[in-house]
């Protein structure tokens, strides 16, 4: 499956960090973690981390589909509101999807300082509304999440002016958010686990799944097998191809990246992502560098030669709407790309057993906007799921709740 198009900025600044070694004979373990991109990597190491035995594949370079491609905006803020959930799945369960974001930065934060130079730092997140029509919307989202405990502040639009050199009706301002270079932070954490003994291997096709009573087996192209007590498929979004009927639609979003801006220039943006209440969003957040990473323009394509010829006209655009709001900043796209996401119908991803595959076989779909937030949140589940242990997160974020 082709994730990405253009010259996605990680894949340029890293280059390939780490090849791993081809499947050549059979293997066993307890756990088989299907897929090395950041979902994988994370769940993976969450279970080795925990005492479990695992072995990692996947079918091309590490970290090198849709990872590479990703922007990394770490946030709580799920794609869906909160008060929206709350109208689908009852108020207590919304908050507990929020919480649950939450939590899985500091995670995500402890796990950086572990692994290092993976370019994670801490932002704060403002949510502006595009129109004056969205304010009553984003009002009652703040007083929701205020109600709740969540660290916001409302912003009229003289303070966002003030604040951020922008003109906006009004924004809500978290405190909870932060970066991360994904395919940096996948790449080493699959290098340390393949230091400490756990089996890592690219370049290696499964091209058969076998679930029995007690067992997976997973048979490669060149006939060695994998026997596994569980498997996580952690394949992205080809792991629909697996399921009798989608639960999301893929999509494909646009982003470039400028050459470094001094933070005088920056100003706050140095420190703050930035977002809109418009779907689909423009957002932009920096790097570690001073870089300004733009994206946004998401649109139904899921053709990659379609993508492909999109790449440049969409990043133009998205400078220009950058241009608009901040005029004084060079917007310039040095590196520009598209990649692949799926988006389910509520906004939250699926984790655990699905009806088809049996109880061993559990699936790690961090679909959505904040990926890498339900990947690290969804590796807590999965490992919960195997060890058979009450998780009550399943409810909300297993396949039953769309049934």
């Amino acid at each position: 499956m082709d994730l990405k198009s253009g010259y996605p900025y990680w894949a340029v600044k890293n280059g390939l960090m780490h090849a791993f070694p081809p499947l050549r004979t059979d293997l066993r373990c307890e756990v088989a973690v299907l897929g090395a991109g950041i979902t994988g990597a994370l769940v993976a190491d969450e279970l080795a981390t925990h005492g479990h035995d695992v072995a990692v594949l996947e079918q091309r370079d590490v970290a090198w589909g849709s990872t590479a491609a990703s922007t990394a905006l770490l946030q709580y803020e799920i794609d869906t509101h909160m008060v929206d959930l709350a109208k689908q799945y009852g108020e207590d369960d919304a908050v507990l999807a929020y919480r649950a974001c939450a939590a899985a930065i500091d995670l995500l934060r402890d796990k950086a300082r572990d692994v290092r130079d993976v370019d994670f730092a801490g932002n704060h997140s403002l949510y502006f509304a595009s129109r004056k029509r969205h304010m009553r919307d984003l009002q009652a989202e703040y007083a929701l999440r205020h109600r709740h405990g969540f660290d916001v502040d409302w912003l009229e639009g003289d303070e966002v002016r003030a604040e951020y050199g922008f003109d906006a009706p009004a924004a809500i301002l978290s405190r909870q958010a932060a970066r991360v270079d994904p395919y940096r932070m996948a790449s080493r954490l699959l290098d340390r686990l393949q230091r400490r003994g756990v089996p890592v291997h690219d370049r290696t096709r499964v091209v058969r799944i076998q679930a029995r009573p007690r067992s997976v087996v997973l048979t490669t192209d060149d006939g060695h097998t994998v026997t596994a007590e569980h498997l996580v498929v952690a394949t992205g979004y080809a792991a629909q191809d697996q399921l009798g009927r989608r639960v999301a639609r893929n999509r494909s979003s646009y982003a470039f990246i400028t050459d470094p801006i001094p933070d005088a220039e920056l100003g706050k943006l140095a420190t703050t992502m930035v977002w809109e209440s418009a779907r689909p969003y423009l957002y932009l957040r920096t790097t570690g560098d001073g870089r300004l990473l733009v994206g946004g323009e998401d649109d139904a394509v899921d053709i990659a030669a379609r993508r492909d010829m999109r790449v440049d006209r969409k990043a133009r655009k998205l400078a220009k709407r950058v241009a608009a709001l901040f005029p004084r900043l060079p917007v310039t796209p040095v590196f520009s790309w598209a990649g692949t996401f799926a988006e389910t119908k509520d906004g939250l991803p699926y984790f655990g057993p699905h009806p088809d595959h049996g109880q061993r076989v559990l699936f790690a779909m961090a679909y959505g906007g904040n990926g890498i937030t339900y990947s690290m949140m969804g590796a807590g589940l999965l490992r919960a799921l195997i060890e058979k242990r009450a998780q009550p997160l399943q409810r909300l974020f297993g396949f039953d709740r769309s049934r």
